[in-house]
């Protein structure tokens, strides 16, 4: 049995001498975080071809520079996110003010999931140094080679009782949600969200959760359909589909989808070719998942694509068609490169689909028509999403990233990410130079008349 209760006790330690809540310490170590990766970038795409078979590009795009971008934001923000900000108190309490005070829940432990191996641990880690917290960061041990990474970069930049790396399988996971942590940030799969979730509740630790679910994306009528096709297919075949916030289902107008569904062939042939033969085109994760994937598709629903190479684990894009809502395909998050497409006549029909589901932790609409965006936003409830466009939510700072219900608690990125490592301690300043007697007993009856009016 593992036991990591030593480098809890040294980070205990370490946040007890209060280094941590210093600024220039935090701010420090995120410039030394900064550097490292910079300095070391073409290691992480490398590590992340190992992994995932990811493009230069495509790793660069949504991993590193995703991160820096978030580092860059923080290092610039921080001075004002860390002020005590003065408040005013209510009349009752008058002469007084109030004062909320950030400061750092304490040792915290990020665990992250294999799909965006660095980014995924990486981006919680910025704001949880932000917020003056020590760290233990647990990789994911289905992408190796990043993992490794991660484990050099923590080492070299960090001493181990302010931030440390424990690398493992799923013994070392359950080995560290014994513990006694004052933060849990988790990003997986709703199931194992659970595992956590009860994990925490032992220690009434609080957790934030990133999950994921079935995604939908609506394409009305009124959609700008070529336009709608190339940023589907870029949202949903990026990482071969292995993205949690990528469009998990279409839900297009019937009158549309047999030319919606042509521009998307031309848009994948001009994309990836013979994606099983394209070096660019990422592989599925490990043969657990190839044969979930695998055994998701059936002959009959098969409009495009289909073609697999269990040595390299690659699956082509696929569109399936005439898919029913009780298919298999439509009952786990799919989380590969296939795209189930269902069709709709009336835009009630989508809204009583979709709230019949777990809420989702993203959702797309391609439209043209304002009436129509806004009945949709409206009476659905998602993490977040776009309009017209897909995934690219996810890299904007300024808009908190996180799910709803079954899809996730909790949002961070930005400001966000700060507030998800932060407690804001609430603090009464009360003037001594006058006491109003109005609280103390004994009562009076005309108390209680003017404490109503007040």
């Amino acid at each position: 049995m593992n036991d990591f209760s030593d480098i809890l006790l040294k980070q205990r330690e370490f946040f007890a001498s209060g280094r941590t809540r210093e600024l220039d310490f935090r701010l420090k170590n995120l410039t030394e975080l900064s550097k490292w990766i910079v300095a070391h970038d073409g290691e992480i795409l490398t590590a992340l071809k190992i992994d995932l078979n990811k493009a230069a590009f495509e790793s660069y795009a949504t991993e590193v520079g995703v991160v820096l971008d978030e580092l860059r934001l923080t290092k610039k923000s921080l001075t004002a996110w860390s002020k005590v900000k003065r408040v005013p108190a209510n009349l009752k309490n008058f002469p007084a003010y109030g004062k909320i005070y950030p400061e750092p829940y304490g040792v915290a432990l990020i665990m992250a999931p294999w799909n965006y191996p660095f980014q995924l641990l990486i981006d919680p880690l910025i704001a949880a140094i932000a917020a003056g917290n020590c760290v233990i960061v647990k990789p994911a041990e289905e992408a190796p080679a990043t993992s490794h990474l991660i484990a050099k970069m923590c080492a070299e930049i960090f001493s181990d009782s302010f931030v440390s790396c424990v690398e493992g399988d799923k013994t070392v996971a359950e080995a560290l949600l014994q513990l006694h942590f004052d933060k849990i940030f988790f990003t997986g799969s709703p199931a194992v969200g659970k595992i956590v979730m009860r994990s925490a509740s032992e220690f009434l630790t609080p957790v934030t959760l990133e999950l994921g679910g079935k995604s939908p994306c609506i394409i009305d009528e009124t959609a700008n359909l070529k336009l709608a096709a190339r940023r589907i297919a870029w949202g949903k075949f990026l990482n071969a589909g292995q993205t949690c916030v990528a469009p998990d289902y279409l839900l297009i107008d019937e009158k549309i989808k047999k030319i919606f569904l042509t521009e998307l062939s031309k848009t994948l042939m001009d994309f990836y070719g013979n994606a099983l033969t394209n070096n660019d085109y990422p592989k599925i994760i490990n043969e657990r998942h190839f044969a979930r994937l695998v055994a998701l598709m059936t002959n009959e629903q098969i409009f495009l694509g289909g073609q697999t190479d269990e040595l390299s684990r690659k699956i082509a894009p696929t569109i399936l068609d005439n898919v029913s809502w009780d298919a298999p395909v439509m009952q786990e998050e799919i989380f590969g490169p296939l795209l189930p497409i269902l069709t709709y006549k009336q835009k009630e029909e989508v809204i009583e689909q979709i709230n019949s589901r777990p809420k989702p932790l993203a959702c797309y609409i391609f439209t043209e028509n304002k009436k129509n965006e806004q009945y949709f936003l409206k009476n659905l409830s998602f993490g977040g999403g776009c309009v017209n466009d897909t995934v690219v939510h996810v890299s904007v700072s300024s808009l908190p990233f996180g799910g709803v219900g079954n899809s996730g608690m909790g949002a961070y990125h930005g400001k966000a990410g700060f507030d998800c490592f932060t407690h804001y301690k609430s603090v009464l300043y009360k003037s001594k130079r006058v006491d109003i007697p109005l609280r103390y007993p004994p009562y009076k009856e005309k108390w209680l008349r003017l404490l109503k009016k007040l």
